[in-house]
C-alpha cells in the first residue's frame, strides 16, 4: 500500500463513500416503496417493479446483501481515511484523530442522511434503479449472505423471537379507511365521498336511515269503499303498507303498479288482499350493510323496520341505503318532511321530524347521531320536556329555535348560521 499513489486512495475513498450511499439508499427505498403500486406495475408487465418485487419477497437476503455490503464499505472508509492521514501526517495522532471524526462525518452527511431523504422522498425510481445491481450482488454474495441469515436465526431462537414466515400486509377496514382519507386528493372527489360512505354502511343501522312511522303513508283496508279507494289512487308511493284497523297489525305490502289490472269500481279490500305481498320485517338496529345483503337474499326492496316487541318503528327502502352510499337521487313526495328551506336572514327553516345524519351530512355539522335519530328527538332530550315556541338553545355549537310545537312533537325548528 505504501506504493498507492495518495490520489489512487483518495479515489478509492470516493467510491466507498458513494458505494455506501447507494447502499443506503436501497435500504430505505425498499421498505418504504408503496407496495400495492409496485404490485400494480408488476401486473403490468414493468420488469424493475418485477425485479423489486421478487427482492422483497425474500427480505432477509435483501437485507443481508445490503448491510453485508454498507458494513464493508464503512469499515474500508474508516482504513482507506487513515491510510491516507498515515501518509500526509506520519505520527501526528491529532490530525489521525481529526481524519476519524471526518470520515465519520463525511459517511453521516453524504452516505446516510442525503441518500436516505432522497429515498424516501422518491422510494419508486430509487428501488427500481437499484433492484439490479442488488440482484447482482445478491448472486455473487449468496454464500455470505446465507451464513449471515442463519447465525441470525439461531440468535431469535436463543432469544425466543419468532420470526413472520409471511409478509402479510392486509389492511384492516380501518387502515383501508384511513388508505382512502389519505389518497382523496388522486381520485374525483364524488368517487371519494362514495368510498368512504361505503365504510359508515357497517357503522349506520337501519334505524338512522328509516322513515318513521308517523310520517309513513299507510292504508287501512277498514276504510269505507270510497275512502279506500281515494287513498289507493292518489299515493305518491309505489309501494304501500297494508294494514286493518290497527297500524301494528300490517297485512301486507301493495305494489301500486298492481292497481292498474283492476278498474276503479272493482277496487275493494278484497282485492287488495289478493294482489299484497307478504310484509318483510327487519329487526331495529340492524347495520344497514347487513340489510343490504338481506334485501339482495330476499329479492326485496323495502322492508318494515320493528323493535323488540314487535311493534311498528318505521319503513326502509333499498333506496334510502344506496343514498346512504351515493347521496340522494330519488324524489320525494310532497307529503315528505324533512326538506330544508333557506329564509331570507340566512337562517334554515328545518322540519323536526330532519334526520340528524342527513343534517351533519348536508350542511356538515356535528350532531350526536349515537342517542335519537331526528331534530325533533334531539330537543326533546335535550329539555327533557316539550318546549314551548320561541324556544331557543344551543346544542353541538347550533344555535336553533323551536318556530312549532304540535301534539307531542316539535313540527318546525329554525336553525341559525354561525
Amino acid at each position: 500500500m505504501e506504493d498507492t499513489p495518495i490520489s489512487a486512495l483518495f479515489a478509492a475513498l470516493l467510491i466507498c463513500l458513494a458505494s455506501s450511499a447507494f447502499f443506503s439508499a436501497a435500504e430505505t427505498a425498499m421498505m418504504a416503496i408503496n407496495r400495492y403500486r409496485l404490485t400494480g406495475k408488476v401486473r403490468q408487465g414493468h420488469r424493475a417493479a418485477v425485479r423489486t418485487q421478487n427482492l422483497l419477497n425474500e427480505t432477509e437476503k435483501l437485507l443481508g446483501v445490503i448491510l453485508l455490503g454498507n458494513t464493508i464499505i464503512n469499515t474500508a472508509s474508516a482504513t482507506l481515511a487513515t491510510l491516507i492521514t498515515a501518509r500526509l501526517f506520519a505520527g501526528n495522532e491529532f490530525a489521525l484523530g481529526l481524519a476519524t471524526l471526518t470520515v465519520a462525518f463525511a459517511i453521516l452527511v453524504f452516505s446516510e442522511a442525503t441518500p436516505k431523504v432522497i429515498a424516501a422522498t422518491h422510494p419508486e425510481p430509487v428501488a427500481f434503479f437499484a433492484s439490479g445491481p442488488l440482484a447482482l450482488l445478491l448472486r455473487v454474495f449468496y454464500p455470505a449472505v446465507w451464513i449471515v441469515n442463519v447465525i441470525v436465526d439461531a440468535l431469535l431462537r436463543v432469544l425466543r423471537l419468532r420470526k413472520r414466515k409471511d409478509s402479510n400486509t392486509a389492511l384492516s377496514p380501518d387502515e383501508l379507511r384511513l388508505l382512502v382519507l389519505e389518497s382523496g386528493r388522486f381520485m374525483e372527489k364524488k368517487h371519494h365521498t362514495i368510498l368512504l360512505n361505503l365504510f359508515e354502511l357497517a357503522k349506520v343501522t337501519v334505524d338512522d336511515v328509516m322513515t318513521p312511522r308517523h310520517q309513513m303513508e299507510m292504508v287501512d283496508l277498514e276504510l269505507p269503499g270510497d275512502l279506500l279507494r281515494q287513498e289507493l289512487f292518489t299515493s305518491h308511493h309505489s309501494r304501500l303498507p297494508i294494514f286493518a284497523g290497527n297500524p301494528d297489525n300490517v297485512l301486507g305490502i301493495l305494489p301500486a303498479r298492481k292497481l292498474l289490472s283492476l278498474s276503479e269500481a272493482d277496487t275493494d279490500a278484497d282485492a287488495v288482499r289478493s294482489l299484497m305481498r307478504q310484509p318483510y320485517f327487519i329487526p331495529s338496529g340492524t347495520p344497514l350493510f347487513t340489510q343490504l345483503q338481506n334485501f339482495q337474499e330476499n329479492h326485496r326492496r323495502m322492508g318494515l323496520v320493528v323493535d323488540e316487541y314487535g311493534e311498528l318503528l318505521g319503513l326502509v327502502t333499498l333506496e334510502d341505503i344506496l343514498e346512504q352510499m351515493i347521496g340522494e337521487f330519488t324524489t320525494h313526495s310532497p307529503a315528505s318532511g324533512g326538506q330544508l328551506a333557506r329564509q331570507p336572514d340566512g337562517s334554515l327553516l328545518l322540519d323536526g321530524s330532519t334526520s340528524l345524519r342527513d343534517l351533519n351530512r348536508k350542511l356538515k355539522l356535528a350532531f350526536p347521531t349515537s342517542g335519537p335519530k331526528t331534530l325533533n328527538g334531539l330537543i326533546l332530550e335535550y329539555f327533557e320536556d316539550i318546549p314551548e315556541a320561541g324556544t331557543c338553545m344551543v346544542i353541538a355549537g347550533q344555535r336553533l329555535e323551536v318556530v312549532q310545537t304540535q301534539d307531542r312533537s316539535i313540527r318546525m325548528v329554525r336553525l341559525y348560521p354561525q
